[in-house]
């Protein structure tokens, strides 16, 4: 403790240390009566800050300042409390404001104020920094030749710059406080509302078209881009910015790159394929020469945009492009037609000119892609129509080629397939299709069919898997291949799910009631059913309602339904709790198998069929296989292998100690009579 603290204060040592050591300057008062002050004790930031006045305590302060001092303590007596305030010092022939905070002390005898001081520069100079930068931002807004919108996390307008009203015609008041999907027109909602979802997980995101409602009721088209906000971890706010599309005569170059060309890619937009192929027809026709439409669908994308997410999905459309575009020359050309699915007009190329290009595509396609030091995989399917021998115009040809692809798809993916006239038979017009399935339920088309699921060890079964069958009055039998997902993309799937479901426990029921021994029924859930905030009451209620033991049923769940890990922690729990078995479709051919092996609920894991397929000759499928059985067998959980067709099949399976198997080698799915007939058996005496 300094000399000046004299011995008729006795302080604690810690707490002098404390004051020694405080950064601020601190200075201990007595008052020796009405009308004096004296400095007793000063720390070493008060030495500092006063380093170049009088060593004497009480010269610290000029007269004036005690004159201040005396006002402001009489000030604190009134009040009792610790008082804040500024005082003017000057030193060294410069002026200093300085924050002062004082508080009383007394023993039986004396009065004691300490004041602790801090340098008001060092504010002034951060709030003028934080000014400028302000300034600088404002400046950023509002003199932006584009429309800058400030947006809080529920969508609501903060913020709106002076060109906002210029490019929409609003004034400042019609637009803040005002939720931005108002002025979004219903075409462009559901892109819109996609951008800011991804924008509020942390990601600038960009709209290349948007519709946006002018204040006169016409909409304007403008090009959007969302800049996220970080606060911290979180995201609350964004700013989206809006740049008018209408463009000046000199800028007609801009125009037609935006109509003709895909803003993700650079390749040639479906526009662009319309005109370019009806041009290529006149031309054929009057050279005539032939033209190839080929098709190309890259198989099982919508994984890789459910598992990694949309703008990692973007970027391997990208690199894809990038080597499709490879093959690009004055007789080929390239166009994005959607989504995943690009198109090659080829002129002048015979058939087997054409089946070459294909090989070679598929080839390309075949080798890894890198992303993010990560490497994936792609393949294509391919659907490819002639002119002139599949037809003479536009429309006709895309369609075949559609047609063509469709087959490709359903025959195992990763191949080319020709437009043959028999694909017209199974390929009908989707519209009408789409009719009939809504009707399918009310006019009793649907039937549940029942492959059995053998045990290998011992050759008995007490499991089967419900697959859906569709016997319609105009198409005939149509393939689950087709239906199943055109159910998906209309909706539909949520009534025909639930109406398998009540059929199955109708099984299950009648089977219980007649004292049958017991079996399990596996049904496959969509993605879109397992999503529902309410599936597991739904499972819950229909095992309640027909009265069945709830280990009966299985729910068979693919790794594509589970893109979400909290939701669907929460939903298997809850069906868990519920007493069903829970099983994985298609294990192996998702993109984060192994990562929720260990956090998921799941009893049964179903090698997915591709692994099986020819893995008598093909060592790595085999080996694939085998360490998919021991893994899971690790976990304990049980595993069943799809599209077991071959006895060599089975052996392989066996050695690996595979408990289940279900495939066209032991049984077909049959109908409900077939499985009464010949694997139902009572257990009543």
């Amino acid at each position: 403790m300094d000399n000046s603290v004299k011995p008729k204060l006795m302080m604690n040592h810690y707490i002098g240390d404390l004051l020694d050591e405080n950064p601020l300057p601190f200075i201990l008062l007595e008052r020796e009566s009405e009308k004096k002050l004296s400095v007793i004790y000063f720390n070493h930031a008060a030495a500092s800050f006063f380093e170049n006045t009088s060593s004497e305590p009480q010269q610290f302060f000029s007269a004036e300042v005690w004159n201040q001092l005396h006002v402001l303590l009489k000030s604190l007596e009134a009040e009792k409390q610790t008082l804040h305030t500024s005082l003017n010092l000057s030193l060294q022939k410069q002026l200093y404001s300085v924050g002062i905070s004082i508080f009383s002390l007394q023993n039986k005898t004396t009065l004691f104020y300490g004041l602790t001081m801090h340098d008001n520069k060092r504010d002034i100079v951060e709030h003028q920094a934080l000014l400028a930068i302000k300034e600088k931002y404002l400046s950023l807004l509002n003199h932006n030749t584009d429309s800058v919108l400030l947006v809080d996390e529920k969508g609501m307008i903060q913020y709106a710059n002076a060109v906002t009203r210029k490019v929409l015609g609003y004034d400042l008041d019609k637009l803040l406080h005002q939720p931005i999907e108002q002025f979004i027109e219903s075409n462009s909602l559901g892109n819109f509302q996609l951008m800011i979802k991804q924008t509020l997980s942390g990601y600038p995101t960009e709209l290349q078209k948007c519709s946006f409602k002018h204040v006169n009721g016409h909409y304007v088209f403008v090009y959007l881009k969302a800049i996220p906000i970080h606060d911290q971890e979180n995201v609350k706010e964004f700013h989206l910015v809006l740049r008018d599309l209408t463009v000046s005569a000199n800028d007609k170059d801009q125009l037609y790159y935006l109509a003709y060309h895909d803003h993700l890619t650079g390749l040639w937009n479906r526009r662009a394929l319309k005109e370019h192929l009806r041009d290529n027809l006149i031309d054929a026709i009057d050279r005539k020469t032939q033209i190839a439409i080929m098709r190309i669908d890259l198989d099982r994308f919508k994984l890789i945009n459910e598992s990694l997410g949309y703008n990692h999905g973007d970027d391997l459309l990208k690199k894809i492009a990038d080597r499709l575009s490879l093959f690009i020359n004055k007789s080929s050309n390239l166009y994005r037609q959607s989504g995943d699915e690009f198109v090659f007009i080829l002129k002048d190329k015979t058939r087997e000119e054409t089946s070459s290009f294909a090989e070679n595509l598929l080839s390309e396609l075949s080798k890894p892609i890198y992303l993010d030091h990560q490497e994936y995989f792609v393949t294509a399917s391919i659907g490819i129509s002639m002119y002139p021998i599949d037809g003479k115009n536009l429309d006709e040809l895309l369609i075949k080629a559609d047609q063509a692809l469709f087959v490709a798809k359903d025959r195992g993916r990763a191949h080319f397939r020709y437009f043959q006239e028999q694909m017209n038979l199974s390929f009908p017009n989707e519209a009408l299709m789409e009719s009939h399935l809504r009707r399918a339920i009310e006019k009793e088309e649907l039937s549940i069919h029942y492959q059995p699921q053998v045990n290998l060890a011992t050759g008995e079964i007490n499991s089967f898997e419900a697959l859906l069958r569709w016997n319609n009055r105009k198409f005939g039998y149509v393939s689950p291949m087709h239906f199943i997902p055109l159910a998906e993309e209309s909706g539909i799937i949520m009534q025909i799910g639930d109406w398998v479901l009540d059929e199955v426990c109708k099984q299950l029921e009648y089977w219980q009631q007649k004292g049958y021994r017991p079996v399990r029924i596996a049904v496959n859930i969509s993605p879109k059913q397992f999503k529902q905030e309410n599936f597991a009451i739904k499972i819950r209620e229909k095992i309640d309602n027909h009265s069945i033991t709830p280990d009966s049923l299985e729910v068979e769940i693919t790794e594509s339904a589970m893109t979400d890990m909290q939701d669907t922690f929460a939903m298997l729990k809850e069906l868990k709790d519920i007493g069903v078995v829970i099983s994985i479709d298609d294990f192996g051919t998702g993109y984060s198998s192994l990562s929720y092996l260990k956090k998921y609920p799941i009893d049964i894991i179903k090698i997915d069929q591709s692994f099986i397929k020819d893995m008598e000759l093909d060592e790595k499928n085999a080996a694939i296989a085998t360490t998919i059985i021991q893994l899971a067998h690790s976990l304990g959980m049980e595993v069943i292998a799809e599209g077991v067709e071959k006895d060599q099949q089975v052996e392989i399976l066996k050695s690996a100690n595979c408990q289940k198997a279900q495939g066209y080698f032991f049984s077909r799915p049959v109908p409900i009579e077939d499985i009464n007939q010949s694997y139902m058996t009572s257990t009543q005496p």
